[in-house]
C-alpha cells in the first residue's frame, strides 16, 4: 500500500504528505454528502466535528488536532467568561496563536517546496474562532450602532460547546474554506432561514452544481501540471532569467503567477463541491422563471472574474472571496470612525492583516502592501472612468483598456512576492522588471491628486431623470 501511495505521488510530482491531503480532501465531497442523512442537529454536530477531526488526523497526524484544540478552547472560554471583550480578546490572542504556529513550522517554506502542514486549515480555524466571538460581542449591542452584516450575523445566545466544535471542524471547509459565518451554520443543521423548506415545495438539488465545480477542478488541476514544469520559480534564481530582456523577465513574471492560481483554483473548486454537496452552499433561488437555486456561499473563486478583471478593486470580490467578505466585516468596515469615508489607511491595515494571516514572511508583507497600492492606483482610473460622458465612447473604452492592463501589469508582479516569500528574491525579481509594478501605482495615485474629476457623470443622468 505503501508503495502504492508513493509511485502514486511520484507518478504526478508531488509528495506523499501531499498526496494524502489531496486525497483527504477529495474525500470531503462524499463525507459533506453522508452529512445530509444524518438524524436531527445533535448528529449533524457530532458527525461534524467527528469527520472533521478524523480527516486531519488522517491529512497532518495526531498533532494536528492538538493544534485546533487551543484556538477553539480560548475562543469559547472568552465567550463564557468575558461576552463584552470576547471579539477583540479573540481577534490578538487568535492572531499571535497563529503567527507562533506559522514561525514554529515555517509553513510558508514547506508549502514553497511543494510540502503540507495544518496550518493551512488553522488559517481557517482562525478566522471562524474569532468571528464567533464577535458576533456574541455584537449581541449586547444595540441596533443604531451596528451595521446591516452586524445585525445579519450577531448572536443573541451562547452557542452550546457541541454546535461550537462542529462548527469549527466541519469537514467541508475545515481545509481550506470557504469560511462562514456561526449564524449560517446553526441555521443550516437546524433547517432554519433559506434551508428551510416550505410544504409542498423540493429541497433544491445539489447535483448539478457539485457536477459543474468537480469538472471545474479537474480542468484546473490539468492546466496546472501542464503550465508548472515549463515555469517553475526556481528560474527566478538561474542565471538564463537575468540574460533575458524587460519584456521577456515580464511575461515570466506573468506566466508564472497565472501557473500558480491554477492550484489555488483547483483547490478551491474541490472544496466548493463538499459544500454543495452538503447543502451548505445553498444561498437562495434566482428571480428567473422558473426559479434556479443559487449555490454563492459555496464559492471562493471567480476564475474568469481574476483572469480578465478590468479593475483592481474587483479582485477582493473574485479572489479567496469568503476571506475578502471575512475581512471587509471585521476589519475594514470596523476601521470606518463614523460619519467619515474610508480611505488608504483602512485599506493598508486590512491588507495588513491578511499578510499577518498568511505569515510573516516579508513577501507576503509585500505583496499585500504591493496591492494596498495597486487597489489605490485602479481606484483613481475608475474615478475618471466615471467621469467621462457616455457620449465621449472612445476615451472611456480606452480608460477601461488601461485600467485593464494596469491591473494585469501590477497583480502579476505584485504576485511574485507571495510565491518566492524571501526578501532577497522578491526584491531582485522587482528589479529585474525596474519596480515597474510599484512605480506605476504610485505615478496613478499622485495623477489622482492632480487630476481630480468632476461629479460622476452617471450620477448626474440618473439624478436629472
Amino acid at each position: 500500500m505503501a508503495l502504492e501511495v508513493e509511485s502514486m505521488a511520484t507518478a504526478i510530482g508531488v509528495s506523499v504528505p501531499v498526496l494524502r491531503f489531496l486525497l483527504c480532501f477529495v474525500a470531503t465531497i462524499p463525507v459533506s454528502f453522508a452529512w445530509r442523512f444524518m438524524p436531527g442537529p445533535a448528529a449533524k454536530h457530532l458527525y461534524a466535528a467527528a469527520s472533521g477531526a478524523f480527516l486531519s488526523y488522517l491529512s497532518f497526524g495526531a498533532t494536528s488536532n492538538l493544534l485546533f484544540i487551543f484556538p477553539m478552547t480560548f475562543g469559547y472560554t472568552s465567550m463564557l467568561l468575558l461576552r463584552r471583550y470576547a471579539g477583540i480578546f479573540t481577534f490578538f490572542a487568535g492572531f499571535a496563536y497563529l503567527i507562533s504556529c506559522h514561525v514554529y513550522y515555517m509553513s510558508g517554506d514547506a508549502w514553497k517546496d511543494g510540502g503540507i502542514d495544518a496550518t493551512g486549515a488553522l488559517m481557517v480555524l482562525i478566522l471562524k474562532v474569532i468571528s464567533c466571538a464577535i458576533n456574541y460581542s455584537d449581541g449586547l449591542l444595540k441596533d443604531e450602532s451596528l451595521t446591516e452584516s452586524q445585525k445579519k450575523n450577531r448572536l443573541i445566545h451562547r452557542p452550546t460547546a457541541i454546535e461550537y466544535i462542529g462548527y469549527c471542524l466541519c469537514c467541508g471547509s475545515h481545509f481550506a474554506g470557504p469560511v462562514y459565518e456561526m449564524k449560517e451554520y446553526l441555521e443550516w443543521t437546524e433547517g432554519e432561514g433559506i434551508w428551510s423548506s416550505p410544504k409542498g415545495k423540493s429541497s433544491p438539488s445539489p447535483y448539478r452544481a457539485m457536477f459543474r465545480a468537480i469538472v471545474q477542478a479537474a480542468i484546473c488541476m490539468g492546466i496546472y501540471l501542464y503550465l508548472v514544469p515549463h515555469f517553475p520559480l526556481t528560474r527566478f534564481n538561474e542565471p538564463t532569467y537575468n540574460q533575458w530582456g524587460f519584456w521577456k523577465r515580464l511575461f515570466y513574471q506573468y506566466m508564472s503567477g497565472f501557473t500558480a492560481r491554477w492550484k489555488y483554483y483547483f483547490i478551491w473548486s474541490i472544496s466548493e463541491a463538499s459544500i454543495i454537496i452538503s447543502g451548505l452552499g445553498f444561498s437562495g433561488w434566482s428571480d428567473s422563471s422558473p426559479p434556479r437555486s443559487l449555490w454563492h456561499r459555496a464559492k471562493n473563486v471567480d476564475i474568469f472574474g481574476v483572469e480578465l478583471a478590468t479593475s483592481a478593486v474587483q479582485l477582493p470580490l473574485v479572489w479567496n472571496i469568503q476571506v475578502s467578505t471575512w475581512l471587509r466585516h471585521y476589519v475594514y468596515d470596523r476601521l470606518i470612525q463614523k460619519g467619515k469615508k474610508p480611505g488608504f489607511l483602512q485599506l493598508l491595515a486590512t491588507q495588513t492583516v491578511s499578510a499577518i494571516w498568511h505569515g510573516l514572511y516579508p513577501g507576503y508583507i509585500i505583496f499585500f502592501v504591493q496591492s494596498a497600492l495597486m487597489i489605490a492606483g485602479s481606484r483613481v482610473i475608475y474615478r475618471w472612468q466615471q467621469a467621462v460622458s457616455p457620449k465621449n465612447a472612445l476615451l472611456g473604452n480606452l480608460l477601461t483598456l488601461t485600467n485593464f492592463f494596469y491591473t494585469l501589469l501590477v497583480l502579476n508582479y505584485s504576485c511574485i512576492g507571495f510565491l518566492v516569500l524571501s526578501m532577497q528574491e522578491t526584491l531582485a525579481s522587482y528589479k529585474s522588471v525596474y519596480f515597474v509594478g510599484t512605480i506605476v501605482p504610485i505615478i496613478f495615485i499622485l495623477l489622482g491628486k492632480i487630476i481630480k474629476p468632476g461629479r460622476p457623470v452617471r450620477a448626474k443622468t440618473q439624478k436629472s431623470q
